[in-house]
């Protein structure tokens, strides 16, 4: 049956084609017409559409929509920036948040927690977490997710991606996009591509090897189009072969719409469109933000000034361009309109209901990772030895909190990704809440200050920040109290200010900022018994490892931090987080920064930086085992309350041929005493091959949840893909005959189970 609402456009669009007869009046036109063919609705809508709507819908109108058909009753369109939650509205022409009472929103995990639950199953419930919340906000297309790779420590964005491993981008990538497209909203996968640094990133000409690029880089972007589905791209502000990615020939035109069949938009990021006429003929599709930075105000009401606005009307009607380019865009946008705006049986949104705050929660929960549990003496002054984690109230009654990052909301800042949050759940808070169930004692010291600001883009960040005392007395204060504590929880790390976890800008340095490692030698010098509980997007040095018993990587988790660091700290929850980047003991110690490739050279008229990736396909732990460095924490590391036996690696053959499939068979037992979960992991070695190689690189892996004492048989299949590379001399996917090696375990240094296997 149709609806009244729909029946109105019908009648009206009938109305306006100047139908005369009841018959005629009552018939649908075929772009409306629900049983006819997408792509039949497509065709009939475009010619019905004039030069000057064409036009319209390929360009913005505000900062966050663009026009519809009115005339054909096509809606608007509104997007919103929200890999980790959906930003709060903006006045139409102006960064300035509206001042909405309605858009406030449950903050998820950033990214790199995601990742680090590997698990593609809190992917699928992020994305349509994210989705029922935008539905409710009524936005079309969410500016995510990010997939760039972590190429160094020190980008700037790196929280709000995936990690540095293509595959685990890729196998995370894929759910969360078919999640949130599951409630029709569209995801908008970004940024595409090589988009790695903040710093100079609208003048970066990234230069790299062609089996690079499509070994590292593009996996997880050729991920979301083939398999997730994606209904939209968006391209980078940085340049590659001298062209800006939003309007790149190769990257759009070649690799993403011809290679691998893209059907859906690729949207600039806002201010990435830079010349008309590449923007017309090299695949930009709906363009966004131009004459801004995608942060500050830019210039006031110029979307008729945009590259696809009138500078291309005008040339279509001066012969300069035929509407053959145009009618492929607007193809494009329809096709999104029909998947989204224009798409009437949608499920229904909801804001901050329970179901997102639970799963924030368990995403949060999963993604934290335990890096370090040794081993202290116990309460009562026995010699017996536990580890510290997770801690017993009842045993341990004076608790104290140090650092900033305890009281300190972290879903404010950071750039673009920056939310209006119902609420945020600090770790102190969750903290002295815990103590006060278990007649524990829980102090805070701040110990250092780092950001002060109260407000970022609107948004109160809470409790107050200011701070009178000096360096010296939050210091002094922070050691007195923590020589009466049993146990120091210690929330340090980075924060979403500039230079540190944030758009816009990289990190300058690789330590902790603040004072932070002075703070901590000196309450280790009166408190053996500390947790170190790091809150970032990134990886930094950590020069008192070795004196510090239990260290946790908290991320940026959102609206439930305070809850799921707590529930991990006191044992409620058992963790199973694994690292999705590797952790290095040096900055040296990465391979863009060892060859002295970051951030690049500056050409002589100081407009384009090129940095070239020396590196090649060595990142992270590709890089680490090809020096043989030893890194802090490897890819893949994350420990558990419980331990866990791996048994004999077996397979179901010893051979195989192109097209076939292998797999393999691992028997992992929890010896512990506790149910808890572990990540199977299966790395493939190429032992002979006509180019060079990494060590191994990550093809598989399977995250399975035991009680104790209970053994599971892991199944993990792989097949020719899995062992190929990418082949420069014919531009095509390469697996050669030879002898191969599988290596399964918890993380890639940790691998004790083998087999050899032959590709004829």
């Amino acid at each position: 049956m149709i609806s009244k609402t729909y029946r109105r456009i019908l009648v009206g669009c009938t109305i306006l084609i100047g139908h005369s007869s009841l018959g005629e009046a009552q018939s649908v036109p075929v772009y409306l017409d629900e049983s006819k063919p997408v792509e039949q609705r497509i065709e009939d809508a475009l010619a019905r559409m004039t030069l000057d709507e064409k036009i319209a819908v390929i360009h913005a109108q505000s900062k966050f929509s663009s026009p519809g058909v009115k005339r054909l009753g096509f809606p608007d369109l509104w997007t919103d920036d929200g890999p980790h939650g959906v930003r709060p509205d903006v006045l139409w022409d102006e960064w300035v948040q509206a001042g909405q009472t309605n858009d406030s929103c449950v903050a998820f995990p950033a990214l790199t927690c995601l990742a680090a639950t590997w698990n593609p199953q809190m992917a699928r419930l992020y994305g349509e977490s994210l989705g029922e919340e935008a539905l409710y906000r009524k936005k079309s297309v969410i500016l995510g997710p990010g997939v760039n790779i972590y190429r160094t420590p020190l980008g700037g964005r790196n929280f709000e991606y995936m990690g540095e491993d293509p595959l685990l981008a890729s196998r995370m990538v894929v759910p969360y996009v078919q999640g949130l497209q599951s409630k029709g909203v569209a995801a908008c996968v970004k940024h595409y591509a090589l988009n790695n640094d903040e710093e100079y990133r609208h003048q970066v000409n990234v230069v790299v090897s062609d089996r690079a690029l499509h070994e590292i880089y593009l996996p997880a972007f050729k991920a979301a189009v083939t398999e997730g589905g994606a209904w939209a791209i968006m391209g980078a502000y940085n340049l590659y072969r001298n062209q800006h990615n939003c309007h790149n020939s190769i990257l759009l035109n070649k690799i993403l719409k011809q290679d691998w069949g893209f059907d859906g938009v690729v949207i600039s990021d806002w201010g990435g469109c830079h010349d008309t006429d590449e923007a017309v003929t090299n695949g930009l599709d709906l363009e966004f933000g131009t004459w801004t930075d995608g942060l500050t105000m830019g210039r006031t009401n110029a979307y008729d000034s945009y590259h696809l606005a009138e500078a291309y009307k005008q040339a279509i009607r001066e012969g300069r361009y035929t509407t053959k380019e145009l009618d492929e865009k607007v193809r494009r946008v329809l096709r999104l309109f029909y998947r989204t705006t224009m798409r009437r049986e949608k499920p229904f949104g909801f804001l901050c209901s329970e179901s997102h705050y639970d799963a924030a929660l368990r995403i949060a929960q999963e993604g934290i990772v335990l890096l370090k549990n040794d081993r202290v003496a116990k309460a009562g002054g026995k010699k017996e030895t536990a580890p510290l984690l997770p801690l017993d109230l009842s045993k341990k009654k004076r608790i104290l909190v140090v650092g900033e990052n305890a009281i300190k909301m972290m879903t404010v800042g950071g750039g673009s990704s920056s939310l209006k949050v119902q609420r945020e759940i600090l770790p102190l808070d969750a903290i002295q809440a815990r103590c006060s169930k278990f007649k524990a004692q829980c102090s805070y010291a701040r110990g250092y200050v780092g950001d002060t600001i109260q407000s970022y883009d609107g948004v109160t960040v809470g409790r107050s920040l200011y701070e009178a005392r000096s360096a010296e007395e939050l210091r002094t204060e922070a050691v007195v109290k923590a020589k009466e504590a049993d146990v120091v929880i210690f929330f340090g790390g980075l924060n979403k200010s500039d230079y540190q976890d944030s758009e816009g800008h990289d990190r300058r340095q690789y330590g902790l900022p603040y004072g932070q490692d002075e703070l901590l030698e000196a309450l280790l010098a009166v408190n053996k018994d500390i947790v170190y509980v790091n809150i970032s997007g990134n990886a930094v040095a950590m020069p008192w490892l070795d004196k510090v018993p239990a260290v946790v990587q908290g991320w940026f988790i959102g609206s439930e931090a305070g809850e799921a660091l707590v529930s991990v700290l006191m044992g409620d929850v058992n963790p199973s987080g694994k690292l999705p980047f590797t952790w290095y003991q040096r900055l040296e110690d990465c391979g863009a920064h060892a060859l002295n490739t970051y951030p690049g050279t500056w050409r002589d008229d100081h407009q384009v930086i090129d940095e070239t990736y020396k590196e090649g396909v060595y990142v992270g732990y590709r890089w680490t085992d090809k020096q043989k460095v030893r890194p802090l924490f490897a890819f893949g590391h994350g420990l558990s309350y419980t331990t866990f036996k791996f048994g004999k690696l077996t397979a179901d053959r010893q051979r195989l041929t192109a097209d076939e499939q292998i797999t393999f068979t691992v028997s992992v037992t929890n010896t512990g005493r506790r149910a808890g979960s572990e990540t199977v992991q299966l790395y493939i070695a190429d032992k002979k091959a006509s180019v060079d190689r990494p060590v191994k690189e990550l093809k598989a892996f399977q995250k399975v949840f035991l009680q104790p004492g209970e053994t599971t048989d892991v199944k993990l299949t792989i097949g020719r893909d899995a062992l190929s590379f990418y082949d420069e001399t014919t531009q095509a996917w390469k697996a050669e005959p030879g002898e191969f090696e599988a290596l399964v375990g918890s993380a890639s240094d940790r691998l004790p189970a083998k087999y050899i296997f032959r590709l004829e």
